[in-house]
């Protein structure tokens, strides 16, 4: 079993209004990405984080994040708590995600048993689009109580592979201009 967990928990402080709910072609980010998730596979998906009231609407299981407000490493253990084996996890504001870009990740990950954490890449890494094992847990709660808050560094202190995905998969959107390009 593959779970698929959207971050759903910040602060949505650029955009100026939850980011989850933002529509893209008149349907929520978080929902794009949570059925780019399901359609790549991934059973079950829930949104981790973020107000469960406001996110009802999306109809899907919201998460309390296990440690809000501490940034998305803590959602990315939030969600290896809940799931039984690996997890990939994805920030709600990439609408352009593929099922294609799920897959490789996927695929890659069957290929390198010994990784931890398969994250995406386009010119750099990009840690709000990864695949996690729960070999990885320790490693991040562990970094998460020493104060440690960037997805990225953690990555290095993991066995980590990176696979090439394009980069108009993994366009975010944070602002009110990201979203009228």
């Amino acid at each position: 079993m593959l779970t698929g967990a959207v971050l759903t928990g910040g602060g949505s402080r650029r955009m100026g209004r939850n980011k989850a709910l933002v529509e893209v072609g008149g349907t929520p980010m978080a929902l794009l990405v949570a059925d780019t998730l399901s359609a790549a596979g991934c059973e079950p998906v829930v949104l981790v984080g973020g107000d469960p009231g406001d996110l009802a609407a999306l109809g899907l299981r919201v998460v309390p994040d296990g440690r809000p407000g501490e940034g998305p490493l803590a959602g990315v253990l939030t969600a290896l708590d809940l799931a039984a084996g690996d997890v990939v996890v994805v920030a709600c504001d990439l609408p352009h995600l593929t099922t294609g870009v799920i897959e490789t990740i996927v695929a890659m990950a069957a290929g390198n048993p010994d990784a931890d954490v398969v994250a995406a890449r386009t010119d750099r890494v990009e840690p709000g689009c990864a695949l996690w094992r729960q070999s990885a847990r320790d490693v991040v709660a562990a970094s998460l109580a020493s104060g440690e808050r960037a997805v990225h560094r953690v990555l290095a202190r993991l066995p980590a592979v990176e696979v090439v995905v394009p980069a108009d998969a993994l366009r975010n959107i944070n602002t009110p201009d990201d979203l009228a390009r």
